[in-house]
């Protein structure tokens, strides 16, 4: 948690720290990923069993407790999941250099690019279709500029391939998270009708 500020503050000298750290998954995983996954989750959670999503003109849906809790678990185990995919993409896009990341620290390194999106889901508190997708739109821009930053320290490449990679990187990252976001739609629609 302490790299938090560090990555909004002073990102590169921020992946320089974190590189240097030589952090286990298990360790990532416990003191950041399950902490910074859970902030949209409780706030989604939140919102939508309390106040519901606003989709303008009067029409608020509004989930149960048992609806909301249910929901709340998938979307955590399809953001936990969509962080080891992307470390075991940027793993395998590394496949062809010269000093190859271990996938552990390709998995750490995904965990921290992340950041950005998971503070973005304290808008779930409110959940506004328009404020909650302009909020994430932000964050995945700046999840791109952490990982423009961050892979040429991260790899050891000079700035034009890493511009290369973290764009490669990033459109896939972009297709992940359009897939996350289409299965915690899909999800939420369903478990509305269901519950």
């Amino acid at each position: 948690m302490n790299h938090v500020w560090g990555l909004f503050s002073h990102p590169d000298r921020e992946m320089q720290v974190i590189k240097g750290e030589n952090e286990t998954i298990s360790h990532h995983y416990t003191h950041h990923v399950l902490i910074m996954a859970a902030i949209p989750v409780v706030c989604a959670f939140i919102g939508t069993t309390q106040i519901g999503w606003n989709f303008g003109e009067n029409s608020v849906v509004t989930l149960s407790l048992f609806t909301g809790f249910y929901l709340a678990v998938l979307f955590y185990a399809l953001m936990l999941a969509g962080v080891a995919v992307m470390g075991r993409v940027i793993w395998w896009m590394a496949r062809s250099l010269p000093q190859r990341p271990s996938l552990g620290r390709c998995m750490v390194f995904a965990g921290y690019v992340a950041t950005p999106l998971f503070l973005s889901g304290i808008v779930a508190l409110y959940p506004l279709v328009w404020l909650c997708a302009l909020v994430g739109t932000v964050a995945l821009f700046y999840t791109g500029y952490l990982l423009y930053v961050g892979i040429p320290t991260f790899l050891n490449i000079n700035k034009e391939e890493g511009l290369s990679f973290s764009s490669s990187t990033l459109a896939i990252g972009v297709l992940v998270l359009e897939v996350l976001l289409a299965l915690t739609v899909i999800l939420w629609g369903y478990g509305y009708r269901l519950f």
